[in-house]
């Protein structure tokens, strides 16, 4: 058997490392290809090793364009390699332009498709990656979900209940597997050695308009008064800070470059609060426990809110400090763990890819994998 994965940028990465894992001990051949949508410096070779994950055996060096552009080029440099492999079932992750470009080559040949994180919807189609969820779960043949809420999605739509499993969540594999590394972590600059609030924030709707930018600067400036705010600027955040003018950090407020995944996970296990636009930070945050709030007015998680920590609060800045100064005050919202987030995601994944293989599985699934 031959599974062939597709990631496009660094969380695809962390998503696909279990189940590149999980597949080994099934004596599975495996390809694992780059498309290069996103170029991450921080990919290093230390990062390759904390998630025990080889090189990519193929990098398409796609880079950057428009969304369409992107999505072309990926197509067009993918297809050639899926031929030539003529893998038996190609595992793609997430919501990136990689994700349904790989979905799109491989329905065309009639090569199976599993897709990882199905289910997601935020029911906003100015995003992107919305677009990507849908199409992409149209086209799979296996659709892997995280929680229920993904289930119900896809059952809404009309997918056929015996594409559908829900395994749980990947991402926390990858948490649960590194969490020991973050608990040693070690900071010589003493963040650590007072409550603070963790900010990033990085997308489009949030940095690109000016006016709104500033009112999030503005309205951190007044939160750091109650804690201190650590905030690791994306280079995309910091050049429109730059680009603005008329904002700078105060003593309260620091600044800092980004990090490696396991010393984000450490400046998380320390938050006294999480400030963020991130879909993955809301997961996280929530199986950490650390009270999450998400400066976007939908989430395509919300399983983090309803049963998690997480607080949806729009771009009500005033909703924000708010639900800040509570945290801070030790009245924040508590939250449980979704089911099935809990480490042993992609063993399931990787028990009905090899089933559905060997054509063990005859009698279809119900919506949830509970092996």
């Amino acid at each position: 058997m031959h599974v062939l994965h597709v990631v496009g940028a660094r969380p695809n990465f962390m998503k696909a490392a279990p189940v590149i894992t999980a597949l080994r001990e099934y004596g599975v051949q495996q390809t694992l290809v780059h498309t290069g949508q996103h170029y991450d410096a921080s990919m290093s070779d230390v990062f390759f090793q904390q998630l025990g994950l080889p090189e990519p055996d193929v990098n398409l060096a796609v880079g950057s364009g428009s969304h369409g552009a992107q999505t072309a080029e990926i197509m067009a440099r993918f297809e050639p390699v899926v031929m030539e492999q003529r893998p038996d079932s190609v595992l793609v992750y997430g919501d990136v332009n990689s994700t349904v470009a790989a979905a799109l080559v491989c329905a065309k040949l009639g090569i199976r498709v599993a897709h990882v994180e199905a289910g997601l919807r935020s029911y906003d189609r100015t995003m992107p990656e919305e677009v990507n969820r849908l199409v992409t779960d149209q086209l799979s043949d296996l659709l892997f979900t995280p929680s229920d809420d993904g289930d119900a999605n896809l059952l809404r739509e009309g997918v056929d209940p015996q594409k559908i499993y829900q395994v749980g969540n990947v991402m926390i594999d990858t948490l649960i597997r590194l969490l020991p590394a973050a608990r040693q972590v070690r900071r010589t600059d003493g963040v650590f050695d007072q409550p603070y609030a963790l900010v990033t924030l990085h997308r489009p709707s949030n940095v690109d308009d000016p006016a709104g930018l500033e009112r999030l600067l503005r309205t951190l400036t007044c939160l750091s008064e109650d804690v201190p705010v650590v905030f690791p600027v994306h280079p995309r955040t910091r050049k429109r800070i730059d680009e603005i003018g008329g904002w700078s950090a105060t003593d309260r407020i620091r600044l800092i470059d980004p990090v490696g995944y396991v010393d984000f996970l450490a400046l998380q296990l320390h938050a006294r609060l999480i400030v963020t636009d991130s879909g993955g930070i809301q997961e996280e945050s929530t199986f950490l426990g650390v009270p999450c709030l998400t400066v976007r007015p939908n989430t395509e998680r919300p399983v983090t809110a309803t049963i998690g920590t997480n607080v949806l609060v729009g771009t009500d800045m005033s909703r924000l400090l708010t639900e800040s100064r509570r945290i801070v005050q030790g009245r924040g919202k508590s939250g449980s763990v979704p089911p099935l987030w809990d480490g042993h995601a992609a063993v399931r994944i990787a028990e009905i890819v090899v089933a559905r293989h060997l054509d063990e599985d005859p009698a279809g699934v119900t919506t949830e994998a509970t092996f």
